[in-house]
């Protein structure tokens, strides 16, 4: 399977594919050591942690800036990256730096917190084989995204955005709007989209899709440890032009117990081929879910306008904001409005009570659903001028970054040339 920005897919004359906004790169299983000589730059560090893109870093802080560095490593094996802090002056920092190359390893990157803001400074660091320079006083997200640019491939692709979808409550519909997203997304930007069923018990994306694939999710779990993109590509069922599936099995003849990253692998890998991966997530609690929605580039969490769907999206955001410190808050959907005598809460009332954005309001027509759900088709193909269609298609851009504005991309930090390509004597 090829790059999805290298896809040699036909596409009808005068419609191209529109672009879609691509996802976090997550950065790879690295150990990183950091030396501070102040508590307040420690906590700065640290609290990078908290970004979903460091979920699979190993950091540690020690005291005593670069001379604890060089003192630790005269005896003690280097990590991928190191972040010194340095309170030296402008002139003496290259010459401490010159020591610390000396116990180092070959592959290893530094990237040094000072206090200077000096442009020749900045150079000679640069020139000299330190990877990235930032002033302090600076905050963990800039922290991280200079790991991300440094562990980033040149030239890498950029990767497929995730979305998870889940329910508030049970039977809220969170796969039925997920599914009918999807084939927008595919629809309208004519991008390739994957759509990973979660709920391993009582999936639905192969009923939504008139699908009974052999092969789906689980067997890509199963296969991670000999998982590619060629095995992926054979494992997927192919639902509608630009619309892929990894279905559930949807049985009870045993139980699905999943470790909190068992998805892991099979999400970037995913990432990597198509533009849009949405996540089917069930309305389930447990290590794996909680973990996979926090390191989604997008939630959107779909409710009911009624009390018990209140209280639990209430409680879902609450903790995905914690999970999620300087990431958007989930965008909500409120499904079936409008449900004759049902007494409802209004959806300016609810979506101002869980302090999130309401993305989409969808009105109640049990005529149309039914209808879709029973034919194995989505809403389009169904009542292709429904008026519904119009808010999946909104809610279709918005998550795929289409209604965004752009955003100037940082500039990479310079590469270790000479001072850390140094041998360990």
């Amino acid at each position: 399977m090829t790059s999805f920005l290298s896809s040699t897919e036909t596409r009808p004359a005068g419609e191209p594919p529109l672009d879609v906004a691509s996802g976090a790169r997550m950065i790879p299983r690295i150990t990183i050591q950091a030396f501070c000589e102040h508590s307040q730059t420690a906590s700065m560090v640290e609290s990078g942690l908290t970004d979903r893109r460091m979920s699979k870093v190993a950091l540690t802080t020690h005291n005593g800036g670069i001379e604890g560095a060089i003192e630790t490593y005269r005896s003690n094996p280097t990590p991928n990256l190191i972040i010194i802090e340095t309170t030296l002056p402008p002139g003496e920092i290259t010459r401490a730096l010159e020591r610390l190359a000396e116990v180092c390893d070959a592959a290893t990157r530094l990237i040094v917190l000072g206090h200077v803001n000096d442009v020749v400074l900045y150079r000679e660091l640069i020139r000299s084989g330190v990877s990235e320079y930032l002033v302090l006083p600076s905050t963990p997200q800039v922290l991280v995204e200079a790991i991300s640019d440094l562990f980033a491939a040149e030239g890498a692709a950029p990767v497929g955005r995730t979305i998870g979808f889940v329910s508030a409550k049970g039977g809220a519909g969170g796969s039925t709007v997920a599914h009918n997203v999807a084939w927008a997304i595919s629809q309208y930007l004519r991008q390739d989209v994957l759509i990973l069923d979660m709920d391993f018990a009582f999936g639905t994306a192969g009923l939504d899709f008139n699908q009974d694939p052999p092969h789906g999710l689980a067997d890509a779990i199963s296969a991670s440890q000999k998982m590619d993109g060629v095995l992926l590509d054979r494992l997927m069922s192919r639902a509608a032009s630009h619309v892929n599936l990894l279905t559930a099995p949807a049985t009870l003849e045993r139980t699905y117990d999943f470790e909190e990253r068992e998805f892991e692998e099979v999400v970037e890998l995913a990432q990597k081929t198509t533009p849009v991966v949405i996540l089917d997530i069930p309305h389930y609690w447990g290590a794996w879910v909680r973990h996979t929605l926090a390191t989604v580039d997008e939630v959107v969490l779909v409710a009911e306008p009624d009390l018990a769907n209140l209280r639990n999206a209430k409680n879902i955001v609450d903790t995905l904001k914690s999970l999620r410190p300087g990431e958007a808050a989930p965008e909500l959907v409120l499904n079936r409005v409008g449900v004759p005598k049902r007494p409802e809460i209004s959806p300016a009332e609810f979506s101002s009570s869980i302090a999130c954005r309401l993305l989409a309001q969808l009105p109640f027509d049990a005529a149309v659903f039914g209808a879709a759900a029973n034919n194995g088709q989505m809403i389009a193909e169904v009542a292709s001028s429904h008026k519904i269609n119009e808010q999946f298609h909104a809610i279709g851009m918005h998550v795929t970054g289409r209604s965004a504005p752009e955003t100037a991309a940082r500039s990479q930090g310079g590469r270790l040339s000479t001072l850390f390509r140094r041998k360990r004597a």
